[in-house]
């Protein structure tokens, strides 16, 4: 750094304190830890010479990006009006992320003008663990926009680069809080102990890269067949599932989504020779009967697919346990496979497996959401698949939105998907089954309303099927 960018960043240290973009006492950080030292940056917005001063130092950082971009897209709040004066004054196009997608107008996710494969740079006002730019990869990323590089204002030094590097991102930033706690110090501002004490914090409290969690890229994890990834495995299901899908050289999932028995019956032995399993929500039936599933049973012995109930179980474990294997619906006595939110604990899925495993079942974990604002974050998702990898005995993979491990026994299953890209008014983003399986190394499409809606249920499952199958044979040449 040289003479006048030094000179540049202590004046803005001192001007952030002077007008609190950085306070010192005990404050509660989102992730419910105490702190010692809270950045709030979103002040700047009210000194419109900071913000723009601000805004070009982070121009600045930019210079170190090696990586051709094609726009900017600042982060969710704060960094929105940064990106914004960074993008006027530098004639740069500038997308913008939404939190949640409304339901009228273009009902879009990412703003602005984009193409496929573009990149884009993202713009950050400070960083913990690097959560929020990998929300806002992941929403560029539906949207077919690439992200190499971010640059942020503040980082605080307490895992961002590493987390961000693990997926990808580098991260390029104007200062570092320990330099921030410097420049302050010797300006008289804060004393050495609360130095001690912030040094003392970031020490303790740092996120570090889960192992296996990285986004894995499709030409370094689909080399193995589905029946090679079969042998491999110990989980019988596993190897069930590996078994169908080669050999009906299918790897699409049907969503039944009727609230009527009848329609379910009629729909499931139409697709059922063209599927590897059928997704049931059995709680929205409204004349279950055992009768039904007795039939349905039969069509999936007839047609050789496996039943899988999107119960989505996430409760406690006795209450999981309970909801899986009593009630009316008896879900284990005949769904093969069951999902799971991992939200509540470890208990969720130790209950089920109590059930499950006696009875050589699997259970998908939900680790990524194809929904608009939905609430999982980047460290909820690399703690699911930690999760997954070390309890692969009932655990089979992910319903997720892009490839998270590289281990060939575990599935990985993505709803949402359409021939066409698109969303829907309630927040659904829909993907295409080449995108899916081509570009982001998933294994299986689930498909809903884009079969079931359709005029020839029949020629458009075999229209999905085909479209994912070879789209998984064009990774294996």
């Amino acid at each position: 750094m040289d003479v006048q960018a030094n000179i540049d960043t202590e004046k803005l240290v001192l001007d952030l304190f002077e007008v609190e973009g950085v306070k010192f006492g005990n404050y509660t950080l989102k992730s419910g830890v105490q702190a010692p030292v809270y950045i709030d940056l979103r002040v700047v917005v009210s000194y419109p010479e900071l913000m723009v001063r601000v805004s070009e130092m982070l121009w600045k950082a930019s210079q170190n990006v090696k990586s051709e971009y094609k726009s900017i897209c600042g982060v969710p709040y704060t960094a929105l009006p940064l990106a914004t004066c960074i993008s006027a004054k530098e004639n740069i196009p500038m997308l913008i992320r939404r939190k949640e997608a409304k339901g009228y107008g273009t009902k879009k996710l990412i703003e602005g003008k984009y193409n496929d494969g573009d990149n884009c740079l993202i713009i950050e006002d400070v960083c913990t663990s690097g959560s929020s730019v990998l929300d806002t990869v992941q929403a560029l990323k539906t949207c077919g926009i690439k992200v190499s590089d971010a640059i942020v204002l503040l980082d605080r030094e307490q895992g961002a680069v590493d987390v961000l590097k693990q997926h990808g991102i580098t991260l390029h930033s104007v200062m570092g809080l320990n330099q921030v706690m410097e420049i302050l110090e010797r300006s008289k501002k804060i004393d050495c102990e609360m130095v001690e004490k912030v040094r003392s914090f970031l020490q303790v409290n740092r996120f570090t890269p889960s192992t296996n969690t990285q986004p894995c890229q499709p030409n370094q994890i689909k080399k193995l067949s589905f029946t090679e990834r079969g042998k491999l495995c110990t989980n019988q299901m596993t190897k069930k599932l590996f078994g169908i899908m080669e050999e009906k050289k299918s790897n699409l999932v049907v969503s039944a989504d009727f609230t009527q028995s009848q329609q379910i019956l009629e729909l499931v032995d139409k697709v059922g020779p063209h599927v590897c399993m059928v997704k049931t929500h059995i709680d929205i039936v409204e004349d279950f009967s055992q009768d039904f599933i007795t039939k349905l049973l039969q069509m999936a012995q007839k047609h050789k697919f496996l039943l899988f109930e999107d119960r989505k179980y996430a409760d406690i474990g006795n209450t999981v346990k309970l909801q899986y294997n009593n009630g009316i619906y008896h879900v284990s006595s005949w769904a093969d496979i069951i999902n799971a939110h991992c939200i509540s604990g470890l208990g969720v899925l130790a209950a089920l497996k109590q059930i499950g495993l006696e009875k050589n079942k699997g259970c998908l974990l939900v680790a990524e959401m194809s929904s608009t604002g939905n609430m999982i974050t980047a460290e909820y998702t690399a703690a699911t698949v930690k999760l997954a990898e070390e309890n692969k005995d009932f655990v089979i993979g992910f319903i997720c939105q892009n490839r998270l491990s590289d281990d060939p026994t575990l599935l990985h299953l993505t709803p949402g998907v359409q021939l066409k890209k698109g969303s829907d008014d309630l927040g659904q983003q829909y993907l295409t089954p080449e995108e899916v399986i081509s570009k982001r190394g998933n294994d299986v499409i689930i498909v809903g309303r884009g079969i079931t809606q359709s005029a020839d249920v029949i020629n458009t499952a075999i229209a999905y099927k085909q479209s994912a199958y070879n789209a998984y044979c064009q990774l294996l040449q």
